[in-house]
């Protein structure tokens, strides 16, 4: 959860960002130059192609103010060094849906990092929310867009290794 040091981000995150970061400003001479070239076509009114190019440069530079402003707000967590018995950030949890019986598994990321539909769930979502803290055994329940599910967790693992305790 956000505290007073920062936002929690892993060190992939972190990195994954500021790679893209480099790749937006190397990116900011060629929109400069696609501008440049619709310019040199005339009537900017009716140039698809200057529209294109300004939009595209507001976007990109949207995003750097974005992650710039972000990056001094991190706080980055080796991933790798954390353990325990208790969902937290970082950690891997495998639940069952008590109802239909499926199984699902999130890791717990900070919300500039988490894509859900590779697994990775923000700690800030509502099941994130839910989830920490708690323990193997446990039963949450929560309203996600499909309805209230009520999951069991079953494991809590931390770098791929199940927790022993």
């Amino acid at each position: 959860m956000p505290t007073m040091t920062g936002i929690p981000i892993s060190i992939q995150g972190y990195k994954k960002l500021e790679e893209e970061l480099t790749q937006l400003k190397n990116e900011r001479p060629a929109i400069i130059q696609a501008i440049k070239e619709a310019r040199e076509e005339g009537d900017l009114r009716e140039n698809a192609g200057y529209d294109a190019a300004r939009e595209r440069q507001g976007m990109a530079e949207a995003r750097i103010k974005y992650i710039e402003s972000r990056m001094a707000l991190y706080q980055v967590v080796d991933l790798d060094k954390l353990s325990g018995d208790k969902v937290i950030f970082g950690s891997t949890v495998e639940v069952e849906d008590v109802d239909s019986g499926e199984t699902r598994t999130f890791t717990i990321l900070g919300p500039d990092e988490a894509e859900p539909a590779k697994g990775s769930i923000s700690f800030l979502s509502p099941v994130g929310q839910a989830l920490l803290g708690r323990e193997e055994g446990d039963e949450i329940t929560v309203d996600i867009p499909r309805g209230r599910v009520t999951y069991e967790i079953l494991a809590i693992k931390f770098n791929g290794s199940k927790v022993l305790r």
